[in-house]
């Protein structure tokens, strides 16, 4: 079976995890700092705070941002869970606006609709989902108009670009995750980028049961903290990362480029002026075919996935909350036809090519 996902893990990483063993400092430290600051500045960004998870690191980020109880903030419903779920942890209402069909990004828009129909919006959380930069131009050019915070969800987007700036420094904050099956990971992790020195020093106090420099708890905090020896891991993926987007983007075009006379599949859309990293390599095939395609996959030795089959606000604590279905009609069209395909850097010539081979020889 060729894997949707396949984490790789090589020397660098088992001689830096004997590292910290020998040191015996296995909880944050040295390699933490190191973590951060290579990261921080490969984004383009002055801080960066090392984390629990992606999760912890969108919880931390709204945190930042001063979002409280009963505030809005406007979020896209086709997404990880955690997305939402980190704007109920801080008591606050998530507003829901519907995707590009074409990028399965928020739709600025709506986006714009729902500013303009919205009282009290906050904060806007966007997405870069797959590893595709949202549209940063309009977003920004919103964040001026309607004063809100800007908080990037850069957990799938590690190394993406929007006009040949990293994702992550676009925003008041950004959140990425490095989960195991992402393009870069720790096994679990995350990092919370910011260039506000002050938002810097409240974050770390966040993941820190709320302790500032001199040991006082000053605010309310968690313990979020991420190890030396993750970051370790991290230190020798962070190390691969670019040579690993580069393998990804040559696979994806390579699938691009195979199926584009297909007629029951279609590919994934790249603007131009974005650097797609391929988190997930994401077709659209309709609904009333997925299942037989998938199958099809499957019985030739091919993985697949789908992320993700039903938008947030129609799982079932969603709807306990009040949400409704129909809210957004683009995103759960998409969640009714999007499949992902490996597209992961271990593949092989002759991985990349059986996939295409069979992927082409499919009957509707």
């Amino acid at each position: 079976m060729i894997n949707i996902t396949l984490p790789i893990v090589g020397k660098k990483e088992r001689q830096l995890i004997k590292e910290v063993l020998d040191s015996r400092i296995l909880a944050s430290g040295e390699y933490v700092e190191r973590f951060e600051q290579s990261f921080a500045k490969y984004c383009g960004v002055k801080f960066g705070i090392a984390n629990a998870n992606g999760t912890s690191s969108l919880h931390v980020s709204l945190l930042m941002c001063g979002i409280k109880p009963g505030d809005k903030v406007v979020t896209t419903p086709f997404s990880f869970i955690a997305t939402s779920n980190s704007i109920l942890f801080c008591r606050a209402e998530p507003v829901f606006v519907d995707i590009d069909p074409k990028t399965f990004n928020i739709n600025p828009v709506e986006l714009e609709k729902t500013l303009k129909m919205e009282k009290n919006i906050k904060a806007v959380l966007v997405v870069h989902l797959y590893g595709l930069p949202c549209d940063m131009d309009a977003i920004l050019k919103l964040k001026k108009k309607y004063k809100f915070k800007l908080i990037e969800d850069s957990c799938q987007a590690h190394g993406a670009e929007f006009r040949c700036r990293k994702v992550g420094s676009f925003g008041d904050v950004a959140a990425f995750s490095f989960y195991t099956t992402k393009n870069m990971m720790t096994g679990e992790g995350g990092i919370v980028l910011t260039n506000d020195i002050k938002a810097d020093r409240y974050g770390r106090q966040l993941i820190n049961h709320g302790r500032d420099r001199h040991s006082a708890t000053t605010v309310l905090g968690y313990n979020y903290r991420l190890t030396n020896l993750a970051a370790a891991i991290g230190i020798a993926q962070f190390e691969q990362l670019e040579s690993r987007i580069v393998k990804r983007i040559a696979n994806a075009w390579k699938y691009n480029e195979a199926f584009k006379d297909l007629d029951f599949l279609q590919t994934p859309y790249i603007p131009e002026n974005c650097r797609h990293v391929f988190h997930q390599y994401t077709v659209r095939i309709s609904a009333s075919e997925r299942k037989k395609f998938i199958d099809y996959l499957s019985n030739n030795g091919i993985g697949s996935g789908i992320y993700y089959n039903t938008v947030l606000y129609k799982q079932p604590f969603y709807k306990q909350l009040g949400y409704r279905s129909g809210l957004c009609k683009e995103a759960e069209k998409a969640a009714g036809e999007v499949l992902s395909l490996p597209v992961h850097p271990s593949l092989s010539k002759s991985d990349t090519d059986k996939i295409i081979e069979v992927i082409r020889g499919y009957k509707k």
